[in-house]
Parts: structure tokens; sequence; C-alpha cells
């Protein structure tokens, strides 16, 4: 039997690693051993960002919110408290959303929290 030699698909293999890591500095983007691990923790990096980016945003929320509750002079966990007690099904998402937008609306749902 003949021997079978792999330099094709060797070669597509490290081309498709190039490419990816094209934009990289020196040789990240040239030498192959070194793309592959650029790509690597480039993957890391990402996977570790997707989480960190929905921690940021709540805290991000939760910072709106208080400003927000301050100006209708009560504190965050107070009003978080009184969603909970007054059984109100808005997330901080929203809740921030209308804070941001919306001042009047939010001051009503604090009114509403404050009757509790």
């Amino acid at each position: 039997m003949t021997r079978v030699k792999g330099g094709v698909h060797t070669k597509k293999r490290h081309n498709s690693i190039l490419k990816a890591a094209k934009g990289f500095r020196s040789g990240r983007s040239r030498k192959y051993g070194l793309a592959k691990m650029a790509l690597m923790k480039q993957g890391q990096n990402s996977y570790i960002g997707r989480r960190q980016k929905k921690r940021q945003m709540r805290t991000t929320w939760i910072v709106r919110m208080q400003a927000e509750c301050k100006k209708n002079g009560i504190n965050y966990s107070r009003f978080i408290n009184g969603l909970v007690k007054k059984a109100i099904l808005l997330d901080r998402k929203v809740l921030a959303d209308i804070a941001l937008s919306e001042p009047g609306t939010f001051k009503k749902v604090v009114e509403e929290v404050l009757k509790a």
C-alpha cells in the first residue's frame, strides 16, 4: 500500500488558523504555533468576557435605579424589598430603563412601593 501524505490537509488547517489570527501582533499572526496558542487564549478571554458583561450590566442597572430612588426619597434596598412584597414583577433591566427614560413612571412605581 502506498504512503498517504497529509501535506494538503495540514496546510489547509494551518492557513485557517493563521487567517483567524489575522490582526494579532508580530509572530502571533505569522507563526502557526504562536497563532494557535493566541487563538486559544482569545477564546478563553471571550468566554470570560461574555460572563463579565452580564455582571457589569446588572451593576449599571442597579446604579441607575439607586440614583432615581434617592431622588424619590427611598433607598435601593427598601425599594427592591417593597417590589417583592407588592409582587411587582419588573426586573432590574426594565426598571433601570424606566428610571432613565421615564422618571415620572418610575416615581409612580416608587409611590406604589411606599404604600406597602
